[in-house]
């Protein structure tokens, strides 16, 4: 029998998560000791989904019910991807120098054939695994490949796009945070052993500590105070956008699905996929023109406030429970991060790439904005820029090497 929910209100529930969301957010940032030590065990973006989750599993709210993870999804995900695309700058990454791009696309060519290979190795050994309450597991795993492509907002993309269960997500969200975290502990280990890593590479150090004093000359006056005129910049730029995204994917859609619907298989008469697609692309294109400054008014900040609202409102969906329904998914995590490891370090060795841009390529990719410039500041701090440079293009390239990704899967498992 179904409890009705103790809080019914939409606008009561939002209130209640923008406070849990506040008080994550202030808590990890807090100096007390407590609070860093705990931190450095429980990641924040985990709590962001788990909290949501217990309100949800002990009946305080109903996820289902509720409309506040529409409203997120289709209102604020677009937002927030275009002002975290914007502020790519495409000068900056040429700076950078080809082996950093390059070990950056290989970590993302080792998570698009990582996924279906790890899941036909493990797979094999446990065909149990292939299946979650009668769900194809692919489908799941087209989400792990959104966020550790790109990010949160990639991942919830390919939540809607590929259509998961709130159940297999749940088991998805608890295999990312956790396998990403344990990758990122090795990293920063080896970012201490980096002279020994980069002896086997055949590597020279010398153009990174080269890049390195060119930052540091670089590292003040990026930022101009918030005023309500610039917000209001971001508010239309977010929105207006979004609106454009909106308009133009009601006519793609429909055409596709009137006139080749056969194209469903790959999400072309979808409403949603287009809306991503679209929102993705004006992004990138704002960010060759001048509305990339606006990123100094704190676009990418803002970008990451709609995406933990949305965070939120997944979490509300979740049925924790079903975490321990399939432990052998984190075997397949497991797997799959170790052949992203396995190009990442062929590709290092043939072109002779630092272990800093090993280390910087898979974070930016399996991390995200929020730990790739801690490990490239594990580097050095002046380094710290080159992990956000390369994480932003990270959601650029995410909802489309996700996709592929899951087009892999499909082809792959889908008759299984």
């Amino acid at each position: 029998m179904k409890h009705t929910p103790f809080i019914t209100n939409d606008a009561v529930v939002f209130g209640m998560l923008a406070v849990i969301l506040g008080f994550i957010f202030i808590s990890s940032s807090s100096d007390k000791s407590f609070w860093k030590k705990f931190y450095g065990i429980v990641p924040s973006v985990l709590l962001c989904y788990f909290i949501p989750a217990l309100l949800n599993t002990f009946g305080i709210v109903d996820g289902k019910s509720s409309q506040l993870y529409f409203v997120a999804s289709r209102y604020l995900l677009p937002c927030s991807l275009i002002l975290l695309t914007l502020s790519i700058d495409f000068k900056e990454l040429r700076k950078l120098g080809n082996k950093a791009l390059i070990m950056f696309f290989a970590g993302t060519l080792g998570i698009i054939i990582g996924g279906p290979l790890a899941l036909y190795l493990v797979g094999s050994a446990f065909p149990e695994v292939l299946f979650s309450n009668g769900e194809p597991v692919w489908r799941g795993l087209t989400t792990i490949a959104g966020s550790w492509i790109g990010g949160g907002a990639n991942q919830t993309a390919m939540y809607e796009v590929f259509d998961v269960s709130s159940g297999l997500f749940a088991q998805m969200i608890a295999v990312d945070v956790i396998i990403a975290n344990i990758w990122m502990g090795f990293i920063l280990y080896g970012s201490q052993k980096h002279a020994k890593i980069d002896a086997f590479l055949k590597a020279d150090h010398t153009p990174i500590k080269k890049l390195e004093r060119k930052l540091e000359d670089q590292q003040a006056g990026k930022s101009v105070p918030v005023t309500v005129p610039r917000l209001m910049t971001l508010l239309a730029i977010a929105f207006g956008v979004s609106g454009l995204s909106h308009f133009l994917a009601d006519i793609i859609a429909p055409y596709f699905q009137e006139n080749y619907p056969e194209l469903s298989k790959y999400s072309l008469t979808s409403t949603f996929f287009w809306l991503i697609v679209i929102a993705t692309t004006l992004g990138l294109f704002l960010s060759t023109t001048k509305v990339r400054k606006v990123e100094s008014y704190g676009a990418s900040k803002m970008g990451s406030v709609f995406l933990y609202i949305l965070v939120a409102s997944i979490g509300m969906h979740m049925d924790l429970g079903a975490i321990l329904d399939n432990p052998i998914l984190f075997l397949i995590g497991l797997v799959w991060v170790l052949i992203h490891v396995i190009v990442l370090l062929l590709v290092a060795r043939i072109i002779r790439a630092p272990f800093f841009y090993v280390a910087v390529g898979s974070q930016a990719n399996i991390g995200g904005a929020a730990s790739a410039p801690i490990v490239a500041a594990s580097f050095s701090p002046y380094l710290a820029p080159v992990g956000v440079l390369l994480a932003v293009l990270g959601y650029a390239v995410g909802t489309y090497g996700a996709y592929v990704c899951g087009l892999i899967l499909s082809w792959t498992f889908s008759s299984i």
